[in-house]
C-alpha cells in the first residue's frame, strides 16, 4: 500500500521534485534527426527556431553500429546548440536492448539542464514506467539537475494499448503519449506495410442497387487507427498528459500526411512526429486553429457573455458546452500566437 501523498516525492535522495502538472508548450511536431549524423546535426542551430521540438534519435533507424555515435551526438548537441524556446528530447533504445541503458544515463549524466523529455519506446505497462521513473531519479541525483527529466511514453504494441491507462498514470514524470503505427501494426498482425495513415483495403461499401446488383457501388475509405487515437487521447486527458499523432512514413505523399495529421487534430491530438523537413510545414498547419475557426470561437465567446444559456448565432445554437469548445480553441490559438508572430498576424493579433 502506497499513499497518494508520495506520489510527488523524488524517487531518490537529492533528485529534484516530480512536477505536479505538466507544463503544456506547443509541440505541433516533434522533428526526429538522427544524432548520428553529422551533417544533419550541423544543421541543427538554423532548423531549431522552425520547429516546436527537436528529438535527438537514438533507437529504430540507427544502424547497431552507429548506437555509440549517436549517444555520443546526443551528448553534442545538447551542451552545443542553443534551443531558445525549442524544446529538446531524446527517444532512446528500448528497455530490453543492449543500449537503453547507456541512453538513459548519458541522457541526464551528460547533457546537463538542455533535455526536456525522454522518449521511451514500446511501453506495455506500468512496470516499464516505474523502472525508467527510478532510475532518471537515481541518476538526476547524481547529476544535481535542477528540474525532473520527464517521459513521453510510445504505443506500439497491442499490451501497450490494452494497459494505456495504467501507463498514462504510472509516474508524475508522464508528459505524453505517440502512437506507434508500423510496430503496432506488426505486433497486432495486421495485414498492412504502411507506416501510418489508411489502406485503400480498409473501407465501408454502399449497398447494392436491386435493379443493378453487378453495378457500380460506392466506397469509403476508412481510419486504421481511429479506435486506438481515440483511446490515448481519453487515457492522456484523464492523466492530464499530453496525446500526440507518430510517424507517417510515405514522405512523397504530403496530402495524405496532412489528412492524417489532421484526423489525429480532431480527435484531440497535440501535435504528430516529423521525420522529413516537407512535413514540418504540414504539422504546423494542421496543429494550429485555422484563422476561420479562431474567429468564430472569438464571436461565440462574445456573444455568450458569462458562458451559461444558449444563443442563435448565424442560424446555429451555442451553449455552454460549445463555448467551451471555443474556448479550448481560442486558447490553443493564444499558446502558439505567442511564439509564432506569423501566426499571430493571420488571427489578426
Amino acid at each position: 500500500m502506497r499513499s497518494p501523498k508520495d506520489f510527488f516525492k523524488p524517487l531518490a535522495v537529492g533528485a529534484p521534485a516530480p512536477l505536479r502538472e505538466i507544463p503544456v508548450r506547443p509541440s505541433r511536431m516533434i522533428h526526429f534527426f538522427p544524432a548520428s549524423n553529422e551533417k544533419m546535426r550541423s544543421k541543427l542551430p538554423d532548423l531549431a527556431p522552425k520547429v516546436d521540438v527537436l528529438l535527438a534519435n537514438l533507437e529504430d533507424g540507427v544502424p547497431a553500429t552507429d548506437k555509440d555515435a549517436a549517444r555520443a551526438g546526443l551528448v553534442e548537441v545538447a551542451n552545443t546548440v542553443d534551443f531558445g524556446d525549442t524544446q529538446f528530447w531524446t527517444r532512446v533504445n528500448s528497455l530490453d536492448s543492449p543500449w537503453g541503458l547507456d541512453d538513459l544515463t548519458a541522457a541526464v549524466l551528460d547533457c546537463g539542464e538542455a533535455l526536456d523529455v525522454v522518449m521511451v519506446p514500446k511501453v506495455e505497462g506500468p512496470e516499464d514506467i516505474h523502472y525508467v521513473d527510478r532510475l532518471l531519479a537515481q541518476l538526476e541525483a547524481k547529476a544535481g539537475r535542477s528540474k525532473p527529466v520527464l517521459v513521453h511514453a510510445i504505443l506500439e504494441t497491442a499490451r501497450g494499448v490494452a494497459n494505456v491507462e495504467e501507463i498514462c498514470l504510472a509516474s508524475p514524470r508522464m508528459q505524453g503519449l505517440s502512437l506507434g503505427p508500423a510496430d503496432l501494426a506488426a505486433n497486432r498482425r495486421m495485414k498492412t506495410t504502411r507506416v501510418g495513415g489508411g489502406h485503400p483495403d480498409y473501407v465501408v461499401r454502399a449497398d447494392a442497387v436491386p435493379d443493378d446488383p453487378d453495378g457500380l457501388r460506392v466506397t469509403s475509405q476508412q481510419d486504421l487507427w481511429h479506435y486506438t487515437i481515440a483511446r490515448m487521447v481519453d487515457a492522456c486527458v484523464t492523466a492530464g498528459i499530453l496525446p500526440y499523432y507518430g510517424p507517417f512514413g510515405d514522405i512523397a505523399d504530403g496530402v495524405a500526411c496532412e489528412d492524417q495529421f489532421r484526423n489525429a487534430y480532431l480527435l484531440g491530438c497535440v501535435g504528430a512526429w516529423s521525420l522529413h523537413p516537407s512535413q514540418i510545414d504540414i504539422a504546423k498547419r494542421v496543429f494550429s486553429p485555422r484563422p476561420a475557426d479562431v474567429a468564430h470561437a472569438l464571436r461565440v465567446i462574445e456573444a455568450m457573455g458569462d458562458g451559461t444559456g444558449a444563443i442563435m448565432l448565424d442560424g446555429k445554437m451555442e451553449d455552454d458546452a460549445s463555448c467551451k469548445q471555443c474556448q479550448v480553441v481560442v486558447a490553443l490559438a493564444e499558446e502558439l500566437a505567442a511564439r509564432d508572430p506569423e501566426l499571430a498576424a493571420s488571427y489578426g493579433w
